[in-house]
């Protein structure tokens, strides 16, 4: 079966022909029908990220069961599921808490070695997926079934993308109806903190992003102002916007330290800070201590928007059938498997929202 691996830090992506990998008690073999483009993946080829080399690439995707181990509960063959950026066994203390986004078996699921390269060598794959092939062996716990009409490049932008922003709106920051937001990086998961905090009913939401089309994307998707960083001070902008006081909630969704800074001060007194974007290993965020203590300003981090994916896939995926959150119009390009360099070349442009592999 073809398979992306990242072989090389700065070096394209390898599609090539890999066997089927082994079928463990607890593991599910799924055809892949469709897969999204992450910004995570751009990081892994770019040695942003710990996760070690050779490895196979993607994690954001659907698919149907072709097969399970002895030991697999929640699947079975035919059914159409949606691979999970974290695994969630539901029955750790973690998961039983309601923190599934920090399963216990996190460690163990993305560290499994499932591919046996031509050179001898077990490649692991990103978040424990490889959704960037023709098929995946993932363990259960990374799946979930579901049952909805909605098209497999619609469906596939949950598994990371849709549910870390979304997730981060209505789950970490928890907006509430009538405040203001604003929103910096405006990519496929900004846009998604924009359809969740106007699902949420937020009044205000500002859209900050250097690239035009973007922008006014972000627009199409609720936000009622968009502000470019390049036309003066975001942070005054955003103010201005806002009555002068700064937004209720802010989100990051770059994963740079110094837009974290930025998202923190255009937060209103006692406001609300969300950083979602992936920074670069080895980064680090500074704050002034006087401000950050006696602002009272609350600063999370988000891991895939909180979201605990056995109640949340389904609550996402009604939220997309009775039309409250758009995921056609995010869904920029298609490709095929054999122009994945293509695919990440766009996301490095940061060009368009979505592309998705089909």
């Amino acid at each position: 079966m073809k398979v992306a691996i990242a072989y090389e830090v700065g070096r394209p992506a390898v599609v090539e022909d890999l066997p089927v990998p082994a079928i463990g008690p607890r593991d599910v073999l799924v055809r892949v029908t469709a897969s999204g483009i992450c910004h995570t993946d751009l990081n892994v080829l770019n040695g942003l990220s710990a996760l070690p080399l050779p490895i196979a690439l993607g994690h954001e995707g659907c698919g149907v069961v072709e097969e399970v181990g002895p030991e697999v509960r929640r699947v079975r063959p035919g059914d159409r599921v949606l691979a999970s950026v974290t695994p969630a066994c539901g029955t750790c203390r973690r998961c039983v808490d309601g923190m599934s986004n920090h399963c216990a078996l996190n460690p163990v699921v993305k560290a499994a070695e499932r591919f046996a390269l031509a050179d001898g060598r077990m490649a692991p794959a990103v978040c424990g997926c490889g959704t960037f092939a023709e098929a995946m062996v993932v363990d259960e716990a990374s799946v979930v079934p579901v049952e909805t009409d909605l098209a497999d490049e619609q469906l596939a932008l949950l598994g990371c993308g849709v549910t870390t922003g979304l997730g981060a709106a209505l789950n970490t920051a928890a907006v509430a109806p009538g405040s203001s937001v604003a929103v910096i990086g405006c990519g496929g998961v900004g846009q998604s903190v924009i359809q969740g905090a106007r699902i949420a009913g937020a009044a205000v939401i500002v859209a900050i992003d250097p690239i035009a089309g973007r922008r006014e994307a972000s627009l199409a998707q609720g936000a009622t102002h968009a502000v470019d960083p390049a036309e003066g001070d975001p942070i005054e902008q955003v103010r201005a916007l806002t009555g002068g006081e700064g937004a209720d909630y802010t989100f990051e969704v770059v994963g740079r330290p110094e837009l974290m800074v930025q998202a923190f001060d255009m937060a209103r007194v006692q406001g609300t800070v969300t950083l979602v974007g992936m920074p670069a290993l080895g980064d680090t965020l500074t704050l002034p201590a006087v401000k950050a203590v006696f602002s009272g300003k609350r600063l999370a981090g988000s891991v895939v928007g909180g979201s605990q994916i056995l109640r949340d896939f389904p609550r996402f995926i009604r939220l997309a059938e009775s039309g409250k959150l758009d995921l056609g119009s995010m869904v920029s390009t298609r490709i095929g498997l054999d122009e994945i360099n293509h695919g990440i070349d766009l996301v490095a442009k940061a060009e368009g929202v979505r592309t998705v592999i089909v």
